[in-house]
């Protein structure tokens, strides 16, 4: 009776321990359990400790309820324009309700993978290959909006989705290089073209204005060549015109003056050709030396006619030169 006792006991205490365990319930934090009455769903138990009532009530399912990272493993996918590529990405999720994300869907993980990919396939495939490489984030927000939508049911809450590589096959890379290094080239040669047009016709201004200001440069210069002569002109008919009425009042030394100065003018200019190394002296020199003695008695005859008109109360005045 002693040992059956002994067992008894031992087993009573067991099955008291058993019994506190699953009575006893702590949930942690980031996690929450749903509690089954005989297999049926009935509540669920938020991180804490919780009491329930053994063989009645057990734990059903111990969901995650933070936000989460799902890998969508790589798959080959048709563009619009029949380009095969292969196309990977990542998922960003949270569940919001437990009950729905533990009985609404048998296995959460494997039914949004396989939701992920059935949405890419699509978006993807309603592109061409250089719109798939260049707007993913069209293809991220096209993504997000439909599998959100899909798995509220399950109570949960998709909050990013990222393609994170899309792959064309090598021969299609090779090409986009070689597409890529001719539309480079192009772009150079248009650029040293562009270039070579704008320092021509920079060139072509450049010598528009030079001949522009050159013409105006000559206009100027004859305009003041055609001056001079005109003011020499002037001095000349002045200078007859004085000479006439010398002549006229019966001054013969003017006439004089007058011949001597082209005479002068006129063997200065022979002397200064560049054609002329000998230079002979004419027999008539002395007819050049008689000229330039009347100029010095028209000299005398005008210092005398200015000491006449002066006033005789100067002091210092010169006398008037004998003729």
């Amino acid at each position: 009776m002693g040992s059956g006792a002994g067992v008894l006991a031992l087993v009573v205490v067991v099955a008291g321990i058993i019994i506190l365990f699953k009575t006893v319930r702590m949930v942690p934090q980031g996690f929450e359990w749903t509690v089954e009455r005989f297999g049926k769903y009935t509540h669920t138990m938020s991180p804490g400790l919780h009491f329930l009532i053994p063989i009645v009530y057990g734990v059903g399912r111990k969901v995650n309820m933070m936000e989460q990272v799902l890998d969508v493993p790589s798959q080959e996918v048709i563009t619009k324009d029949n380009a095969a590529v292969r196309v990977d990405g990542v998922v960003f999720f949270q569940v919001l309700d437990a009950a729905k994300a533990a009985y609404e869907v048998a296995n959460l993980e494997v039914a949004m993978i396989a939701l992920v990919q059935t949405n890419i396939r699509t978006v993807i495939g309603s592109m061409d290959l250089d719109e798939s490489l260049s707007q993913r984030e069209v293809i991220n927000a096209q993504l997000l909006s439909v599998v959100d939508q899909a798995t509220n049911p399950w109570g949960v809450k998709v909050n990013r989705i990222e393609i994170r590589d899309i792959q064309p096959p090598r021969d299609l890379l090779d090409a986009m290089a070689r597409q890529m290094k001719a539309e480079r080239e192009k772009r150079a040669q248009i650029l040293e073209a562009e270039g070579s047009r704008q320092s021509e016709i920079l060139r072509a201004e450049g010598e528009k204005q030079a001949t522009v200001l050159e013409a105006e440069g000559r206009k100027e210069a004859a305009f003041r060549d055609a001056e001079a002569r005109e003011r020499q002109a002037e001095a000349e008919a002045k200078a007859t015109t004085l000479v006439s009425d010398a002549i006229a009042q019966g001054d013969v030394q003017a006439i004089n003056y007058f011949i001597a100065q082209k005479y002068v003018e006129a063997f200065g200019k022979l002397a200064s050709s560049p054609n002329q190394k000998l230079v002979l002296m004419p027999m008539e020199a002395t007819g050049v030396i008689s000229s330039i003695a009347g100029v010095a008695e028209l000299a005398k005859e005008a210092f005398a006619k200015q000491d006449d008109r002066k006033p005789n109360a100067s002091r210092g005045n010169p006398p008037p030169l004998e003729r």
